[in-house]
């Protein structure tokens, strides 16, 4: 698996697993599971969740099915916008913490801008550094003048802004990644399959064909074709995250990316960054 180097020097694959939705239906938990731990010993060790997700739910299932392999993972979590002060925001951590069922977090991230001042923001992520209770820290669904107030605020020392980035929303290529670039901030591409809402035709399919690929393969290595950038589907099945795991070895050439150019136009102009 190819890896990619954060601002603090260490490596984590291009291509992880995403757990939105992960841990809520009883039924599904087996599998999920199964298919994680997979994901793993295929190199996708790029683990993400949030509190947000299933209010705990998500992260308490990861604490289960992570047993015995946290040392091989690299594990992110996301903070509540109204958590992120200097009272509650270590309190948010630790309630992720016992959650997981580890003692640090590898990245944490601001789930999206609130009402929360970013310098108390950074200066409390900052103390969980200090501490050992996170290696690293880093914003989620940050537009370019977002970030700009983040530097502002002091927070220089800002990993990974995760965006919402896929062929059919390549609004940050306008502005936001080349500034993420200039500031040494990886971008983490979230639902880079569009939550599998992609196009099976036209483009995509054709370039799929020639590679022996599919669309979903074709969608994940466009969007890991940038240097910089890694991705986090989710699959909650083994059959799909062996999918995924090889289209982090699919290389796309020059004919390709001219055919979905066509079909996916590059912005040619600012365009708000989008979330789901």
């Amino acid at each position: 698996m190819r890896a990619l180097a954060l601002r603090t020097g260490t490596l984590i694959p291009v291509l992880g697993q995403g757990t939105w939705r992960m841990g809520e239906a009883p039924a599904a938990r087996r599998a999920e599971a199964e298919a994680l731990r997979a994901g793993i010993d295929l190199g996708m060790t790029l683990i993400d969740t949030a509190e947000m997700y299933g209010e705990g739910e998500t992260e308490t299932f990861l604490g289960e099915a992570l047993a015995g392999l946290r040392r091989r993972v690299f594990l992110v979590s996301k903070v509540y916008p109204h958590n992120a002060g200097r009272a509650r925001l270590p309190r948010a951590c630790e309630a992720s913490l016992r959650r997981l069922r580890t003692d640090h977090l590898d990245l944490y991230l601001l789930h999206w801008r609130g009402d929360v001042p970013l310098g108390e923001t950074v200066e409390a992520l900052e103390a969980l550094v200090r501490a050992g209770k996170i290696r690293a820290w880093g914003v989620s669904n940050f537009d370019t003048e977002d970030l700009d107030d983040l530097a502002e605020a002091g927070g220089a020392a800002c990993a990974v802004n995760q965006i919402l980035y896929n062929v059919t929303r390549r609004g940050p290529e306008f502005d936001l990644l080349p500034a993420m670039d200039a500031r040494g901030i990886a971008a983490m591409a979230y639902s880079p399959v569009e939550q599998g809402r992609l196009p099976g035709d036209g483009a995509l399919a054709a370039v799929a064909a020639r590679h022996g690929a599919t669309p979903y393969q074709v969608a994940l290595a466009f969007t890991l074709r940038r240097p910089g950038v890694m991705a986090i589907p989710k699959a909650g099945r083994l059959a799909h995250v062996q999918e995924n795991a090889r289209a982090a070895d699919l290389a796309l050439d020059a004919e390709d990316l001219a055919a979905l150019d066509a079909a996916f136009p590059p912005p040619r102009r600012k365009t708000p960054l989008a979330m789901l």
